[in-house]
């Protein structure tokens, strides 16, 4: 078992039993203390859990069990004026890839006046925002749904990737560091990702400041993959200035008349 895997486990089985203690799971996923040990470090790190003597519990409130509304709450305003700025990249008559994320949300809600887009996503709400606008055509990649959620995750709707040859693809994150490049939670949910970013012709990443500089526990595009980064005006200089390669637009919040 991967270490990404490992601790995706780690967290479904915390998730449903509210406390874990380090000798049980540590047999019960074949590892020593050791690795768990650093496993959980490597959580609490990420804010995921809070390490005890001897385990670890849920943080409180915890951090990984918000609903899709709950998400989408967070940092609206930036998302909002990130998802107008990425609008813009769009141009009509192409096929593009919207992840399920609460920020490709906004973007889908400035597509209303374009003619004649293909839209991909995995995404149930982001969908329904679409149709909104009978010119799109929307095509939803299946999938399994958490309670909670409003994605749909898993590889069912993998061969159905393979065959669309897409423009851009819109994409969120949990975090994005130099190193990890971006990165998700979910193993499910990173996967599925993976195969959005396989047969695309560009990567956009839609993130607000807190997602920079901050990682999560499964990769699914690396730095070289991702072609533009639409940011806010809060996003690090420096963190910026390491980006090599990669397109940046910092769209500026407006003013709340």
């Amino acid at each position: 078992m991967l270490a990404p895997e490992r601790r995706n486990r780690i967290m479904q089985i915390l998730n449903e039993n509210k406390q874990i203690l380090v000798k049980e799971i540590s047999q019960a996923l074949n590892v020593s203390e050791g690795t768990l040990r650093n496993d959980l470090k490597i959580l609490e790190e990420d804010g995921l859990l809070e390490r005890t003597h001897g385990g670890a519990v849920l943080p409180k409130p915890p951090t990984q069990e918000y609903t899709f509304h709950s998400r989408s709450q967070i940092n609206q305003q930036e998302k909002m004026t990130i998802g107008k700025a990425a609008a813009e990249l769009i141009q009509n008559g192409q096929c593009i890839i919207l992840d399920a994320s609460s920020t490709s949300l906004e973007l889908a809600k400035h597509l209303i006046h374009y003619d004649y887009l293909t839209v991909v996503t995995n995404g149930l709400t982001t969908a329904q925002e679409l149709t909104k606008n009978p010119r799109i055509n929307v095509i939803v990649v299946g999938g399994v749904l958490r309670p909670g959620s409003s994605s749909l995750e898993g590889l069912l709707g993998k061969g159905l990737l393979g065959q669309i040859h897409a423009d851009v693809f819109f994409t969120s994150a949990q975090g994005f560091t130099i190193n990890e490049g971006l990165t998700d939670f979910s193993v499910y949910e990173a996967e599925l990702k993976k195969q959005m970013v396989a047969n695309v012709g560009q990567v956009v990443a839609l993130l607000d400041h807190t997602k920079l500089n901050r990682r999560s526990i499964a990769t699914f595009a690396d730095l070289s993959q991702i072609d533009t980064l639409v940011t806010d005006d809060q996003a690090p200089p420096e963190f910026l200035n390491s980006l090599k390669g990669i397109r940046i637009i910092q769209a500026e919040k407006q003013p709340i008349l």
